[in-house]
């Protein structure tokens, strides 16, 4: 009995020995592996390579994938390969390409095995003595949140020249890609450019593309991210990914940080709480206010809907430059239907294509064009004609791309309405950028203080276009229902927010009395302007927009 006991007693020993000595094996293995691949090199900025680059403080390049290593007479340095001018510092200094040894292969080999083993014979050792874990409804602790992919900066290979149409944003732009290329001038005369800026357009209008031809055209690094991204199940992960992202283009500055669809993240705080979200847009507002103006970091946001943005992403210093891209008119569509078709044998009528693709955005005007060379082939054809393009319009218009679009008696009726807008809000000193036959681009309100007669007016802009089309064709038509519905809402203000009725005791009726008598006033202008009405419309019909310029110059010539 006691050498059964004693031989027990000796196997047990033997096997705590065995998992002792394989636990001793995996730990030096491990640290074996992490005095190998340590890497002590410091990290450092575009700015601190150049210095270093013009004071001729290295003596080797070296590329290890994805740095540059420069040994230099004072230490060791790392930056991102996409940092630096690259050209510049290989022609000037030797360049090595690091390549890994086979004893390092082996060794990091000889501790994966040994790590291996170990966890395998501690898996069975724990099996064997019945030790489970507990399952803990979630996950067990950090380590185990989900692995996502790392932040990346790209090379931008588009320019202003890839994108057709957008002659006032390019416009815009200039300066802020100059301030990339040659930062030290504006720094030199104490100019701030704005952290942020913020791309407001309908889906589909190019807003990616055209911060990617800024990045092209300025030659920086661009950090893609879409809003969406940011927002995980699991809080902190938001909050986490944004931090990364800033740091990784402070490292590689100057560059631009692209967030698409910044309105998934950036809602506007209300009732309806969403920690994860709050504490990533909270993230965001923090590092958006980290970074000096001067820091070569430009963060250029998109949305389609500004309106839900958080109050505190839109005020001075975050996202204080905003730029209105909207549906190109005729003239930019026929320079993006040029642009499309450069590539592709043709003989087809710009001008008449561009005519019936009134409402199209950018991308339906890229598909069009592409669904039209797919007809031309199973035609048997290798020349795109005008004909192609009629025969698929529809396909793209009713397809999963839904379009704007109009008939010919859709488009004047239209142009009447919208020249309407543009009459009354010239007359009434109502300032506006443009106004076109798909849309209309108003100034904002900057004033903090309005009289009555300038909301009355605004009214009455509102109102303008229904009246028009009413007298014209003695019927009402669907395309005024935004418009009366922004006057109804800002003749509700005018009585009950701002207290600006005939009595201080509100009746039901004063809404209907201020709008009827708005309508009426417009009524006789619209009368009395009749001929500078016809002529807004023809011209708008002819050119797709109208400038207030243009519009007074009209009205001169009548008076």
């Amino acid at each position: 009995m006691k050498e059964i006991k004693y031989k027990s007693y000796l196997k047990s020993f033997d096997q705590k020995n065995v998992s002792i000595i394989v636990g001793l094996l995996t730990v030096l293995a491990g640290l074996l592996f992490f005095s190998l691949l340590r890497d002590t090199d410091q990290l450092i900025t575009h700015a601190q390579a150049n210095a270093l680059y013009t004071e001729n403080k290295i003596q080797k390049v070296i590329i290890d994938e994805p740095y540059i290593r420069l040994l230099g007479t004072e230490g060791r340095y790392k930056i991102y390969k996409e940092a630096i001018n690259q050209n510049a510092f290989f022609s000037k200094y030797p360049v090595e390409v690091r390549q890994e040894s086979g004893v390092m292969y082996n060794l990091i080999f000889l501790s994966i095995v040994l790590s291996v083993l170990g966890s395998v014979f501690w898996f069975a050792r724990q099996k064997g003595l019945g030790q489970t874990k507990e399952f803990r409804g979630g996950l067990s602790d950090a380590n185990e949140l989900p692995a996502y992919e790392p932040v990346q900066a790209l090379a931008s290979k588009v320019k202003f020249s890839d994108v057709a149409g957008i002659k006032d944003v390019k416009e815009e732009l200039e300066e802020i890609i100059d301030f990339l290329k040659e930062p030290q001038k504006y720094r030199e005369l104490d100019i701030r450019l704005p952290k942020g800026v913020l791309l407001v357009g309908p889906p589909g209008v190019g807003k990616t593309l055209i911060s990617k031809a800024v990045a092209g055209e300025a030659g920086v690094p661009f950090f893609y991210q879409s809003g969406a991204s940011f927002v995980h199940i699991y809080v902190g992960m938001g909050a986490k990914r944004v931090s990364e992202l800033f740091r990784k283009a402070k490292q590689m500055a100057p560059s631009i940080i692209f967030i698409d669809e910044i309105d998934a993240v950036g809602k506007s705080r209300g009732e309806f709480r969403n920690d994860e979200r709050e504490a990533t847009l909270n993230q965001l507002l923090t590092e958006m206010d980290g970074f000096e103006e001067s820091s070569g970091v430009i963060v250029i946001g998109a949305t389609n809907k500004i309106d839900v943005l958080d109050e505190a992403l839109l005020r001075a210093g975050r996202f204080d430059r905003r730029i209105h891209i909207s549906l190109p008119d005729l003239q930019e569509r026929v320079k993006t239907l040029e642009l499309y078709l450069i590539n592709k044998p043709n003989e087809v009528d710009v001008q008449q294509v561009a005519r019936m693709t009134v409402g199209f955005n950018s991308a339906a005007l890229s598909t069009l064009t592409n669904e039209a060379a797919i007809f031309a082939m199973r035609e048997g054809r290798k020349v795109v004609k005008t004909d192609d393009f009629e025969a698929v319009k529809e396909k793209v218009l009713l397809g999963k791309r839904k379009i704007l679009s109009f008939t010919e008696e859709e488009r004047a009726i239209q142009a009447r309405y919208q020249g309407a807008k543009a009459l009354i809000s010239t007359w009434l000193d109502v300032e506006f950028e443009k106004i076109g036959i798909v849309n209309s681009r108003f100034m904002a309100q900057d004033h903090e203080i309005l009289s009555k007669t300038q909301l009355l007016s605004r009214i009455k802009v509102y109102l303008a276009g229904s009246i028009a089309t009413k007298m014209h064709y003695n019927e009402q038509f669907t395309n005024a229902s935004a418009d009366i519905s922004k006057a109804k809402k800002l003749a509700y203000k005018v009585i009950h927010e701002y207290g600006m009725g005939e009595n201080f005791i509100i009746t039901p009726d004063q809404e209907e009395q201020l709008l009827r008598e708005s309508a009426s006033a417009v009524t006789s202008l619209l009368g009395t302007l009749s001929q500078a009405l016809n002529e807004m419309t023809e011209y708008l019909l002819v050119h797709e927009n109208i400038a207030q310029e243009e519009c007074r110059e009209i009205l001169r010539e009548m008076f």
